[in-house]
């Protein structure tokens, strides 16, 4: 699972303190951003009031028709729903690699079996081939998140197309050496291609959240949209699957990834034929084109002076009303009438006041940022929890074979799990935005330490229906607690060093799943497949670290709310004493004049 996969929000505000004061809160500035997953922005992204502006050309989105930009927002849903994170559904592939013998090089003749417990109805893989079958995944799930960086700095540098143009070559390249590693035995192309697939599947996702900006009325649902698609994508395998099994298993993964490079071709013709060459305007943009149009004095030019009468100024003055007007009404049918813009940042300021610790680190450099325990606490449990979900993913048929000593049994939760992982993904979504806009982030840390707990627990109990659980649990988990982790970076650190923090993250998190191969070689070797003991240690791991999570957000709440208090207090006496002053100074003007 990538972290670049979950985001709540495209745009926010940041509260940004006097410059060189970055504890104060009096003058703070308060600035409308767009989020960006720039690991290198200039300066040190926390600029004191502003922030940089893109270089690249933006497009309007008012002068596109309704119509081309739906279909535009429609092409990218549709393209990450085929594209953007299919290598997870790893699950579901597994048993056809294995059945196709993929890897079965490595297994000894002693240790080949085809009906392993005898109840299954697939081949069991040796240990040497399932172990490596899981680094086929593993170098996958790393690449999506280390290169999350890469294309989140192609998109900020050079625009969304170069992004969707890598992507499509990316599935290109990465089925067609898919459907030859198949083809020819001596070919061992399987790792570089799911790596291929990986990257083709983040160049595509990254940059489609720009498109909530085709509609910044419905901006969320456009990125609830695209996040959607991403979990969805995890299905394709499983589709395919299915069809394989339904075809007598004569429809061969050659075929299948040959046929599959269509979906690279199409994203290719598509860009080109469809998509914008240029981003559209962001909300900060169009508020600054809306003042523009607002501004009734640039109906008048210097140059008005030169004409000869007083009816032909007024012509040229009311046709210039006339296209700012338009353009005025063009602007606003985009993002809202006044009304409209008002509500969107009462919507904004509610979910600032539930967070309860909203800009607690806003506006401070992020190398300084990266010392907090803030940071700290949400690195280690990311880290620890991304390499529970992608081992729990890669390993669950293994788990359960052993808890149940059942093939059967393991292989109808895996398949239950193929279904589950992209349905409730798809069915989650929309439903996260609205828990993590309306709970504290204290009370949405508690809700992620529950689930911990629960998933740790029911995953190390020898039962069917613990199993099943386990599995409902995981999907409902997985797309909560990687949504959960860029609102909280957005909330605590802000949209300025949204890239830095969030992209430190994702690396480390990313990289940190190469051990997942030393906990296969644990598994199979010293536990002899027994997966509890790992479980149990990352449970509760995972359990310390969130309630560490949640108590030091509660406890930091507090004291940062009282400083919001005390700096009201502030306030309010100094607007005492200032019309007090006022006050003392009109009188001592009035005994002056009286004097005279």
């Amino acid at each position: 699972m990538s972290l670049a996969q979950h985001v709540t929000a495209n745009e926010g505000i940041d509260r940004v303190p006097p410059e060189g004061e970055e504890d104060s809160y009096n003058n703070e500035e308060f600035l409308w951003r767009t989020l960006s997953y720039d690991v290198f922005p200039p300066g040190d992204g926390a600029g004191p009031i502003s922030s940089p502006e893109s270089s690249l050309p933006n497009t309007a989105a008012y002068k596109v028709s309704t119509a081309k930009r739906a279909a535009q927002v429609g092409f990218a849903i549709v393209a990450c729903w085929f594209a953007a994170g299919i290598v997870y559904g790893f699950a579901s592939l597994k048993p056809v690699l294995i059945e196709e013998g993929v890897y079965g090089d490595l297994c000894q003749v002693a240790d080949r079996s085809d009906d392993g417990t005898g109840d299954g109805s697939e081949k069991l893989p040796c240990a040497a081939q399932d172990m490596r079958l899981n680094l086929f995944f593993i170098a996958a799930s790393i690449t999506t998140n280390a290169s999350s960086l890469i294309a989140g700095w192609v998109l900020d540098r050079y625009g969304r197309r170069l992004c969707y143009v890598f992507s499509g070559l990316f599935m290109i390249a990465g089925c067609v050496l898919m459907g030859l590693a198949f083809q020819i035995p001596e070919f061992d192309g399987y790792l570089v291609a799911n790596i291929l697939l990986s990257l083709g599947g983040t160049f595509v996702f990254v940059p489609s959240f720009q498109l909530a900006n085709a509609f910044p009325k419905h901006s969320g649902i456009i990125v609830a949209l695209v996040t959607g698609a991403f979990d969805g994508s995890a299905a394709i395998f499983l589709f395919y699957r299915l069809a394989w099994e339904a075809s007598g298993r004569t429809f061969a993964p050659a075929t299948f990834f040959f046929g599959y490079t269509i979906v690279g071709v199409l994203l290719l013709i598509g860009e080109w034929a469809l998509m914008p060459a240029h981003a559209y305007h962001s909300t900060p943009e169009l508020e600054r084109k809306l003042e523009k149009a607002q501004d009734a004095t640039r109906d008048v030019h210097d140059s008005d002076d030169e004409l000869e009468s007083p009816g032909a100024i007024r012509r040229v003055r009311s046709a210039r009303a006339e296209r700012r007007l338009s353009k005025l009404e063009q602007i606003e049918e985009l993002v809202g009438d006044e009304t409209q813009r008002e509500d969107r940042v009462q919507a904004e300021e509610g979910r600032q006041a539930a967070s309860g610790i909203w800009g607690v680190l806003h506006g401070v450099p992020a190398h300084r940022q990266m010392l907090t325990l803030w940071f700290l606490l949400l690195l280690l449990l990311t880290v620890l929890q991304m390499l529970r979900m992608n081992y729990f993913i890669a390993t669950i048929r293994a788990q359960y074979r052993y808890l149940l000593q059942s093939e059967k049994l393991a292989e109808a939760i895996n398949h239950f799990f193929d279904v589950a992982l992209p349905v409730g993904g798809v069915f989650a979504t929309p439903f996260i935005g609205l828990l993590l806009n309306n709970l504290s982030v204290a009370t949405a840390s508690a809700v992620l330490t529950f689930f911990i707990v629960l998933i740790g627990v029911l995953n190390c109990l020898p039962y069917a229906w613990a199993g099943y659980s386990t599995v409902v649990a995981f999907v409902l988990f997985r797309p909560l607690y990687y949504s959960a982790v860029s609102d909280f970076a957005t909330k605590i650190f802000g949209f300025a060093t949204f890239g830095r923090i969030y992209g430190t993250i994702t690396c480390l998190s990313g990289l940190v799943n190469f051990v997942q191969s030393g906990l296969d070689a644990l598994t199979h070797g010293p536990l002899n497949g027994d997966p509890t003991p790992i479980n149990a240690a990352m449970a509760a791991g995972g359990t310390i670290l969130g309630l560490a999570l949640t108590t030091y957000v509660i406890v930091q709440g507090r004291y940062f709310r009282r400083e919001l208090q005390q700096k009201e207090a502030a306030e309010r006496v100094q607007e005492r004493l200032s019309l007090i002053r006022e006050e003392r100074e009109a009188e001592e003007a009035g005994y002056g004049t009286m004097g005279d």
